[in-house]
């Protein structure tokens, strides 16, 4: 199947400094760029989930971006789940 036209979905949790450091901010400057939807959030535990849907490349690229995050976080770990695709988002955004 052609990579640009297959979707696929990436559930990540990122652990580590994470938190306070404008990692959801940047995910959804670097996900609109790459066009992926979706969604980012602060966990009580203090990680970081996101949910990526798009065509596999692009995916893929958000995905290791998440092993790195913005200037300031320190990734730790992630882990990282594949999904079924479900189409269900518009855009990508912070979710509370």
């Amino acid at each position: 199947m052609d990579e640009q036209k297959e979707t696929i979905r990436a559930r990540v949790i990122v652990s580590g400094r994470v938190q306070g450091v404008w990692f959801r901010g940047t995910a959804c400057e670097r996900a609109r760029e790459l066009g992926v939807s979706g969604w980012v959030r602060n966990r009580p535990d203090g990680n970081v989930e996101a949910v990526i849907e798009g065509p596999r490349r692009q995916v893929r690229q958000m995905v290791a971006w998440c092993y790195r995050g913005p200037r300031m976080a320190q990734v730790q770990h992630v882990d990282l789940a594949w999904e079924e695709p479900t189409g269900e988002f518009a855009g990508f955004s912070v979710v509370y």
